[in-house]
């Protein structure tokens, strides 16, 4: 069939984007869906980080690429083997498939499916095929999703269903930004009802992260960014104190804060010196988080002595270290609820 998606042929453009216009809309061939896929008519799908990071070659893919993984939408067509979806079920992409037989999936640890990274880093989906051509030339999938388009074929395990009341515009942000986000702080640090959590970097994914602290029952949540109006909207979401991140003394006035550093520090900017910020103001004891994921070749001189004789432990969180057949439901009670209001996270739309 015949779609419009968003291309990128070749990483790296110069910047302002809006001037050199590296996202082309093309018409694409997309075959039908295989065994074990769905075609998947997608309704919203957001902007991610993981995007531009493709876009300016912090994250290299072969290309050409049809990129977008935060998205929703409506199933159309079941490939052979699937019978536990039918037409018309509602679904969140999720931008890691699970093949479910690899050792981390029989750990319960789906993030981190051995052939779901390998198929994610050559482009393809998760049974190894590609279903994008352009004129015969063959299109690559950007995190088994390629999400920009007005279709997409996708594993069957690259999908959650979701209640159709559901809007496509919510429904859309459980698939990366919320699990990615709350469950860095239910799933990777564990953040107990009374603790103090710290999150520096506020953009979606960040701001996520603060929602879920609150929803936890940290009794100090701490929001750290350069800038002011990302601070303001923190604060509106719960967040007991701001810090900007480029204020002199910022660290020193956090530990005050805090009776000595947080017992959590999530860091959500993808870049060490955010990275840096966080293990500073992390309490003796405490946990320092990190799923930003910055440049491949960005390194942080961990000091040793000090990991030791405080005890601190680093963890590297991946998509929230999720369980998404478990957590997106989760969430999205969270949501309807009131306690995870993650509608605030849109910031505007294109049509």
């Amino acid at each position: 069939m015949k779609i419009r998606a968003a291309v990128l042929d070749t990483m790296g453009a110069a910047r302002p984007y809006a001037a050199s216009l590296p996202l082309k809309i093309q018409e694409l061939d997309l075959a039908p869906p295989g065994a074990g896929e769905i075609l998947v008519r997608i309704k919203a799908a957001g902007l991610c980080h993981s995007d531009l990071s493709v876009i300016n070659r912090d994250r290299p893919r072969p290309m050409p690429m049809a990129l977008g993984h935060e998205a929703a939408g409506i199933v159309e067509e079941l490939g052979a083997g699937v019978t536990d979806l039918v037409l018309g079920d509602h679904v969140v992409l999720v931008f890691v498939p699970s093949c479910g037989h690899c050792h981390p999936c029989a750990e319960g640890r789906p993030a981190l499916c051995e052939p779901g990274a390998a198929a994610n880093g050559a482009g393809t989906l998760l049974s190894g095929a590609r279903r994008l051509t352009r004129a015969g030339q063959t299109i690559n999938h950007h995190l088994g999703c390629s999400a920009f388009a007005s279709h997409a074929v996708v594993s069957r395990r690259s999908v959650i269903k979701v209640d159709r009341e559901l809007p496509f515009e919510h429904a859309a942000l459980f698939g990366c930004a919320v699990l990615t986000g709350v469950g860095a702080v239910i799933n990777t640090a564990r953040v107990r009802a009374g603790s103090t959590v710290a999150v520096v970097g506020l953009g979606g994914v960040g701001l996520a992260s603060v929602l879920g602290a609150v929803a936890a029952g940290a009794r100090q949540v701490i929001a750290i960014d350069l800038a002011d109006e990302k601070l303001a909207l923190a604060q509106s979401l719960g967040a007991t104190h701001t810090f900007n991140a480029g204020s002199t003394g910022m660290i020193e006035a956090i530990r005050e804060a805090s009776t000595g550093g947080v017992d959590t520090a999530i860091e959500m900017a993808g870049s060490t010196r955010a990275f840096e910020i966080a293990y500073r103001i992390t309490c003796r004891g405490g946990t320092t988080v990190t799923a930003g994921l910055p440049p491949p070749d960005a390194t942080w001189a961990m000091p040793v002595v000090n990991l030791v004789a405080e005890e601190r432990t680093i963890k590297g969180s991946y998509v929230g270290t999720c369980v998404p057949l478990r957590d997106i439901p989760r969430y999205v009670d969270l949501f309807r609820a009131g306690r995870l209001p993650v509608d605030r996270l849109l910031s505007g739309s294109l049509t």
